[in-house]
């Protein structure tokens, strides 16, 4: 039979996987035609590949539990940023604003179910997409390390549907898949097409943005189709921040100060250009070749800390604001110029004591310094401190090909086959501004690049599903394969200037692009890691109403050996409305080559106090001396149970899930390297042990429990002279860390069991009448921690709120449409920051917790117009 006159059947298993061979992968053909218009049709049950490798299925009828979201839903969310249309539909998925987070700004990981960003495997057109460049270095505590897929570049233009799979797939998919699975579908229409542009800002007059985006469908010869995304959009940084204590002191002192000095806020985002393609040709009747892909390139710019001119050590002082660092460029026979520095013999610059806010007015300071062209002191040059600005740019690229169908050799006749390969690959070039290389003295560059990243992976696949009568109720769908999978990791050296020790480096100044040192040329490199994998899932339906689906996976990983895991579902209908379903299973999650093998040196506050931090592989020598070893695989074990309700146009599905990981990976809190650590390194040979103070390091250190349930109803009805659905969706959630040691810490503990909010709620009502459509959505967030700049001094209860988006579009004609919304309407504030007196609670300069759930940034209106053709 030809795959274009194949039809969906979802009381017969077997003419269901002729879907899987359509739809994983790359729906193609006719069927995808078929079901544009069966969507149409609010009466037709959603299909999902995602969740079986053996045969898609129908929401209702899944034994795991399953979100889909369609494009109508995605383009009304209102919102440029895939991740938050994500946040607005899942509500045990979480993503949180990172300002002055380093890369973590530049890349944002988001939270599905409480657990770390990289335990939720992402998939496009059912293959797997590979991680992001940008390790989460301040990852908001969650997700401290953190390297998963970066998600932004998926237009919301370009996709069918998302699939969401909440439950554990690591039998079924691999190695990541321990909090669930998400699916982005794109579209494979053959004809038509729409452009859209959309502009807004925030309340605030700031954050303002415009997108213009475009999809259109071709036929591909007669038997086959072309679909082609694109989108392209500008954001400006926004800022919700309040001038420090200390800078307000030296404006009023007459230093040159910005205010506010500091920025809190979402980063500067420019040239966001993103490409996708996916495109599908039926070879005969019994096979499709399929290829899909994606460009994508962005420049991101963000804030970071104030360099105070008193007490920034390594630039000002190195006594904490005692006495002002002055460097000796006095040549002489004792020193000898170095590159126009002379190495000074410590006389000629005397100790200058900071006995006042604006140091340049002290006398001491104009006679030895200011009029000493042999003393130097970075106040001649920078008299109000600086603020650096981070930022990078980041390219996105992908392909996958593959070919499917049904073997027609006599003794492989009945398995369907899908080959396919992949390559995908995320680069970010890292440039920090507006800073200096202390050790070169008024000599330095303002702006450096520091380097940057880049992660690549090759993917190949072999999957098969055969159908066989067992005896049961129906034939037993029988998946099977082989994956073979490449990681690598590079790090990419910065420009000399970033890095290098100047001729001022003897005398106390620091090293490097200050607040982001630049990989050295010995820590840059390229790493390596390859695995295989073997699985075989059955379904079973043992009767009319109970279905049994059993995995296992068999993986061997070159870097640490072996693992197999299982799943088994099971789904029964205890009536025609209503049935149970439950899942066991067990997962892991590799450590990423990155993590295993990234060095770099970082700003981070401790104790209150901005330090630099020396992040080593696990396996540094310097490392393992603080109690480090070599990462091993997150273990994990977790069961659902829950329950699907579903009569005439109501639909309701209540599931309670367990989830234990044991030896989670996370970034060790900063250690102190004592000087008796640092006497055993050194008779043990170990280079370059006297400059470093604080090392951290990645680790598998803790275990957590995540226990929660999800409660979804949808329902539909004639309303107001229209047609009205409603939603609702509940999310309860709670992690805790069953154990830990001094590696991870206290506050980092706080941090995973109390920065999300143990109860996420949304209500969604979508009403449309000829002409007219409106789309209201409430979102309630319940109690979280609040925590400002990962200080536990900060840490606050933040209190639960509920925000309201809405959208109003009107059909001009078939072809024009015009749309007006909001994000948080009624411009909820977040949590005002409050851990002291009026001074102390604008230490940092930021106004709102960013952990807040729902953003710092308040309300954002938006006009958006749409062709359709």
């Amino acid at each position: 039979m030809s795959l274009k006159k194949q039809k969906f059947s979802m009381s017969s298993l077997s003419l269901a996987i002729s879907i899987a061979v359509a739809g994983i992968g790359a729906s193609h053909s006719a069927i995808a035609d078929d079901d544009v218009k069966a969507t149409k049709d609010s009466k037709i049950e959603k299909i999902a590949v995602v969740g079986t490798r053996a045969a898609p299925r129908s929401i209702n009828d899944s034994p795991v539990p399953i979100d889909i979201i369609g494009a109508e839903e995605i383009q009304k969310a209102g919102n440029t940023d895939m991740l938050e249309i994500l946040k607005g539909s899942i509500p045990s998925l979480n993503v949180h604003s990172n300002p002055i987070s380093d890369a973590a700004s530049l890349v944002r990981p988001m939270n599905l179910r409480g657990l770390s960003a990289d335990s939720t495997l992402i998939l496009l057109n059912g293959k797997r997409r590979h991680r992001s460049s940008v390790i989460a270095f301040l990852g908001g505590g969650i997700n401290d390390g953190a390297q998963g897929p970066d998600i932004s570049v998926i237009p919301s233009i370009a996709l069918k549907q998302v699939e969401v799979l909440r439950d554990g797939a690591a039998a079924q998919y691999g190695s990541d898949a321990i909090a669930g699975v998400v699916n982005f579908e794109l579209k494979d229409n053959s004809s038509g097409g729409s452009l859209e542009v959309k502009t807004g800002e925030y309340y605030e007059g700031d954050g303002a943005s415009t997108q213009v985006a475009g999809n259109i469908g071709m036929p591909l010869t007669e038997n086959g189709f072309a679909n082609f995304s694109f989108q392209y959009k500008n954001a400006d940084a926004t800022s919700r921040s309040v001038q420090r204590p200390d800078a307000q002191a030296f404006a009023a002192a007459g230093l040159p100060i910005e205010d506010p000095a500091q920025i809190w806020g979402s980063p500067e985002i420019n040239d966001d250009i993103t490409l996708f393609a996916n495109l599908g040709l039926e070879l005969d009747e019994f096979s499709e070749a399929y290829l899909f892909g994606n460009y994508s390139e962005r420049d991101v710019r963000g804030g970071f800390y104030y360099r105070n001119p008193n007490n920034r050590g390594g630039v000002y002082s190195n006594d904490g604001g005692e006495t002002l660092l002055v460097g000796d460029l006095t040549p002489g026979p004792v020193g000898q110029v170095n590159e126009g520095l002379g190495l000074g013999d410590g006389i000629s610059c005397p100790v200058i004591p900071v006995t006042s806010t604006n140091v340049t007015q002290q006398a001491d300071y104009i006679e030895h310094v200011q009029n000493n062209p042999n003393c130097f002191a970075f106040n001649e040059i920078l008299p109000g401190g600086f603020t650096p600005n981070f930022g990078g740019n980041i390219v996105d690229t992908s392909i996958t090909a593959g070919t499917k169908g049904e073997f027609q050799i006599d003794w492989l006749h009945g398995i369907q086959y899908d080959f396919s390969g992949s390559f995908g690959q995320n680069e970010s070039k890292y440039v920090i501004y507006n800073t200096v290389n202390a050790s070169l003295g008024a000599d330095t560059p303002r702006d450096f690049e520091p380097g940057g990243a880049t992660n690549s992976e090759w993917t190949f696949n072999l999957d098969f599903v055969k159908f066989a009568d067992w005896g049961l109720y129906d034939d037993v769908g029988i998946a099977f394969g082989y994956e073979w999978h490449q990681e690598t990791f590079e790090i990419v050296a910065g420009d000399v200037a970033s890095f290098t020790a100047g001729p001022l480096t003897s005398q106390g100044f620091g090293i490097g692009s200050n607040g982001f040192p630049g990989y050295k040329p010995s820590a840059a490199g390229e790493y390596s890691s390859r695995n295989s994998a073997l699985y075989v899932q059955a379904s079973l339906p043992f009767s009319e109403r109970f279905l049994v689906d059993a995995a296992v996976r068999f993986e061997d990983y070159q870097s640490f050996g072996s693992t197999t895991n299982f799943k088994v579902a099971g789904h029964y209908s205890l009536t025609d409305d209503f049935a149970l379903r439950g899942s066991v299973n067990s997962g892991f999650r590799a450590p990423t080559v990155g993590q295993s093998n990234v060095t770099l040196v970082r700003t981070e506050l401790s104790a209150g106090q901005l330090i630099d931090i020396a992040l080593l592989p696990p396996t540094n020598p310097i490392a393992q001396e603080l109690e480090a070893t070599a990462l091993s695989p997150e273990e994990s074990f977790s069961y659902t149970l829950g329950g699907v309700y579903n009569y005439n146009d109501f639909f309701l599905t209540v599931d309670y899930y367990n989830i234990q990981v044991e030896d989670r990976i996370s970034q060790s809190a900063a250690r102190t390297l004592t000087a008796a650590n640092k006497a055993t390194l050194k008779a043990a040979g170990v280079p370059n042990v006297d400059g470093l103070s604080s090392v951290s390091f990645f680790t598998n250190d803790f275990d957590t429990t995540t226990q929660g349930i999800d409660i979804v109803a949808n329902y539909q009805t004639d309303l107001l002279s229209g047609d009205a659905s409603f939603s609702l969706s509940y999310n309860w959630n709670e992690t805790t860390v069953d154990k830990y040691t001094e590696i991870t810490g206290d506050f980092k503990v706080s941090r995973l069991e109390d920065d999300l909010p143990n109860h996420r709620a949304t209500l969604t009502w979508g009403q449309s009448w000829d002409d007219w459509n409106m789309f209201t959505r409430i979102n309630y967030y319940g109690e979280y921690q609040g925590v400002h700049v990962d200080y536990g001094a900060t840490a606050k209860t933040g209190s639960a709120a509920i925000t309201v988006d809405m959208e109003l579009n009107y059909n001009i004609n078939d072809s024009f449409s015009v749309a007006v919304g909001a994000q948080n309407l009624f411009d909820q504030e977040a949590e005002r920051i409050d851990f002291g007196t009026a001074d102390e609670n604008r230490t940092w300069g930021g106004l709102y917790y960013e952990t807040s759930p729902f953003g710092f940034n308040g309300g954002y209106y938006y006009v958006k117009g749409s062709y359709h053709f």
